[in-house]
Parts: C-alpha cells; sequence; structure tokens
C-alpha cells in the first residue's frame, strides 16, 4: 500500500510544530526580560504565520517529491528531516537552553537549509519551489530577528 506523500509530509511537519510548540514559551519571565527591538513582530503573528508556513511546507515537499525521479526522493526526503529538525530545534535552543548565540546560528543554519530546500524543491517542480519563498524569507527575517536579540542582551551569553 502506497502512503500519500502529502499524509507523510502534513505528518512530519505537524510533528516538528507541536515539538517546537513544547518548547516555547513567550510567557516565561526569561523571555519576557530579554531586550528585544521594537520592530519584533506582535507574540499574536508568530502562530499564524507558522501555520501557514507549516501548511505550504507539508504542501509543496509532497509536490516536489511526487515530481522527483525515484533515485532523488530518498536525498530529498534526508533534506526535508535536516530541515525540520534544525526548525523544531530553535525552539529548544531559544527558549529551553536561553542559549541566544547557538539559537542565532540554527536560526541561520534553518535559513540556508530552507533556501536550498526552496531552490531543490523548484527544480523538481516550480510552483512547489514558489510555495517555498514565504518560508525561506520568513526564516532570514528569524535569523536577523535571532541576532539582534543575542546582540541587545550580552549578559546572557
Amino acid at each position: 500500500m502506497r502512503i500519500p506523500p502529502l499524509l507523510v509530509s502534513s505528518l512530519a511537519v505537524t510533528a516538528t510544530a507541536v515539538s517546537g510548540s513544547v518548547a516555547t514559551d513567550p510567557d516565561s519571565d526569561w523571555y519576557r526580560d530579554l531586550d528585544k527591538p521594537d520592530w519584533q513582530p506582535p507574540g499574536v503573528a508568530f502562530p499564524v504565520v507558522w501555520t501557514a508556513l507549516y501548511a505550504t511546507l507539508a504542501g509543496a515537499t509532497a509536490k516536489a517529491y511526487e515530481h522527483l525521479p525515484p533515485e532523488q526522493r530518498a536525498r530529498y526526503v534526508r533534506e526535508v528531516m535536516v530541515n525540520l529538525t534544525l526548525n523544531a530545534g530553535w525552539s529548544w535552543l531559544f527558549f529551553r537552553s536561553h542559549n541566544l548565540p547557538l539559537a542565532a546560528l540554527g536560526a541561520a543554519a534553518l535559513a540556508v537549509s530552507t533556501i536550498r530546500l526552496a531552490v531543490r524543491s523548484g527544480k523538481a517542480d516550480k510552483a512547489a519551489g514558489a510555495w517555498l519563498v514565504p518560508y525561506a524569507l520568513w526564516t532570514c527575517f528569524a535569523t536577523v530577528l535571532s541576532t539582534d536579540i543575542l546582540l541587545r542582551n550580552p549578559d546572557e551569553v
């Protein structure tokens, strides 16, 4: 029995979202006490944005997977899994470990991984690659935000 790629990608993305959510605590004293930039989006924006990005990520990766030659699929799945691990890992580095330098590096690694994933997906299917552009832009923004928070809070290093 063949499991539909959209089901697999949706389950993987959902597991990533749950793992990141478990680690995230924007109401903690530690987070509230951080010096954050004025241009940081309001807290309510993050779950809205991430929900949309996760939905497009699941759809785009399933679509790209289906358009890849069979011999390229295993590598693509590994690239997606690395991306999802980096994605969930950021929340654990930032909110649970309170490790601002590693969180900034993790955000940068996620941004690079996401850009690569968008390009790779776009080679398989142009629409799938285009669907990942907002995710790539958001992870680049998250890298800048994480780095700014790191620089504003030298006592946390």
